[in-house]
């Protein structure tokens, strides 16, 4: 058994785009698609049933969090992360690389995966050692990294070879090799610096996953990895590492089985960075354009040849009462939805829609009621898979450059 195969089925006329199936031990995956996120073993206040039949293909995990809490070798003896959260369908699971970023460079500067490179209080100017006292909670070395547990405190040290290690025991199908995850608003000297530990750290994580392959028994499934490009907003260090990581195989032959295009973006040239990766990356493998999740980038992302996106912002947008429109987001908290009874989305096919008004979804939020956060998590994933879904539709009808027009013009007002 293979750990993936990917076949693309349509071209999109003069851009990157494509249509594909991606199989995988668990299940296909038609590409585009949304990936929905699911932390800790769990979409926040869904169950596996609901994830189902709302539509969602795949669901993605959180190596840094299943590692502190349960534990990875605690996953793997209740049989793997399928079984542990009673999800059948395909699973992947992160490096941990943009935890690193978030506790490190990151820290307390309320850096994201997208900010406005041209804010001048973004600029990381210094950055933390093991010893030089500054509240950070991970230290990057070229060997690895050290981090201390948001949870209790405790120290811990992650290498490429941990990760895959961790990874594989929760028994993702796509996995992915461990980096550095750089901010746009890092000095080309240092986007250079993080680029060469990310390739060493890749070409340890694919060495180490090949090891590991070779050791599984019979009853055991395939994991695919997934390399990761890095390179901030410089032109030269982006497509260099989509080169190097095309390109980088074991003493034996294996080779990345997909790519992610990883760091935190500057939105306004993200486009321009995926273009130049997906511009050099070959075309026979998936790529996975990591924590991107609003429809204008998602729109953005398949143009330029993404099969593969996830998020969390849907759900936490949702459990914040935040909820997504055809005319664009909504607020259920403001006063002039209490006393709506038409449904969120008009014409909406998602459980929420079917089944529940304005009113009511404004009234669990407004009395702390847990169904709020469930039912507004339900449209929301609704809303963005069945938006990608459409793409992938209109690519295959010769009609996405049209849907992408209309829709844009009617999600901003």
């Amino acid at each position: 058994m293979k750990p993936l195969t990917f076949t693309i089925e349509k071209k999109l006329d003069g851009a990157l785009g494509r249509t594909g199936i991606i199989e995988t031990p668990h299940g296909v995956i038609h590409t585009p698609a949304f990936v929905t996120v699911g932390t800790k073993a769990t979409v926040k206040a869904l169950t596996p049933e609901m994830l189902a039949d709302l539509g969602a293909q795949v669901v993605l995990a959180n190596t840094y969090h299943l590692y502190l809490q349960p534990g990875d070798e605690f996953v793997a003896q209740a049989g793997g992360l399928h079984t542990f959260m009673n999800w059948q369908g395909p699973t992947m699971t992160d490096s941990g690389g943009f935890q690193v970023f978030s506790l490190g460079a990151a820290y307390g500067k309320e850096i994201g995966k997208v900010v406005k490179a041209v804010d001048p209080s973004m600029q990381i100017t210094e950055r933390s050692t093991a010893d030089d006292g500054v509240p950070r909670l991970a230290t990057i070395g070229n060997d690895g990294v050290s981090f201390r547990s948001h949870i209790d405190g405790s120290l811990h040290y992650i290498t490429p070879e941990k990760s895959i290690e961790i990874q594989h025991n929760l028994g993702a199908d796509m996995i992915f090799a461990f980096d550095e995850c750089t901010s746009p608003v890092e000095s080309d000297a240092y986007q250079e610096e993080a680029l060469d530990r990310t390739h060493a750290w890749a070409k340890r994580s694919l060495e180490r996953h090949e090891q590991l392959e070779k050791e599984k028994k019979d009853s055991q499934k395939p994991q695919a990895l997934f390399g990761v490009i890095q390179g901030g907003r410089n032109e030269l260090l982006r497509k260099k590492s989509a080169q190097a990581i095309a390109d980088m195989q074991t003493q034996e032959g294996r080779s990345f089985d997909g790519f992610g295009i990883g760091g935190s973006f500057a939105k306004e040239d993200m486009a321009t960075a995926v273009k130049w990766v997906n511009g050099v990356l070959p075309e026979d493998k998936p790529r996975h354009l990591l924590g991107i999740g609003e429809p204008e980038d998602l729109f953005m992302g398949v143009e330029q040849g993404v099969d593969l996106f996830d998020c969390v912002a849907p759900t936490r947008l949702g459990r914040n009462g935040t909820l997504h429109t055809a005319q664009g987001k909504i607020n259920i908290l403001n006063t002039q939805y209490q006393k709506d009874f038409t449904p969120i989305e008009h014409g909406c096919g998602c459980y929420t829609c079917t089944h529940y008004t304005r009113a009511y979804v404004a009234h669990l939020f407004r009395a702390k009621e847990m169904l709020a956060g469930t039912l507004a998590s339900i449209h929301n994933l609704y809303f963005i898979i069945h938006l990608v879904d459409t793409m992938r539709e209109k690519i295959a009808d010769g009609t996405f450059f049209e849907f992408k027009k209309t829709f844009l013009e009617n999600y901003k007002k």
